[in-house]
């Protein structure tokens, strides 16, 4: 279902919004449609990655926490695997 949500801008928005409509060669409601739906996703993982840095404050130091040979394994393959960083590949 689609509903209709009523949404007054301010004239440099509404600008701003026509403009890059025009350039992506999308409707306005197709372009402004998307970039909530971008933040709101954005927002969502934003809560998650907060929710979970409260829980691990929240257990550091109890039984619920990480064993350190799993951490240190952890961020070891984590290391090696990081975003942006060409992994060598070895000579056979």
């Amino acid at each position: 279902m689609v509903r209709n949500f009523h949404l007054p801008l301010p004239d440099p928005l509404y600008r701003r919004l026509r403009s890059a409509a025009e350039r992506a060669n999308q409707p306005a409601t197709t372009v402004a449609r998307y970039a909530i739906d971008s933040w709101l996703r954005q927002q969502q993982k934003l809560m998650v990655r907060e929710a979970i840095a409260a829980y691990a404050a929240d257990v550091a130091g109890t039984p619920a926490d990480l064993d350190e040979q799993l951490e240190a394994a952890s961020l070891e393959r984590w290391r090696e695997e990081r975003p942006g960083r060409k992994r060598r590949r070895r000579a056979r």
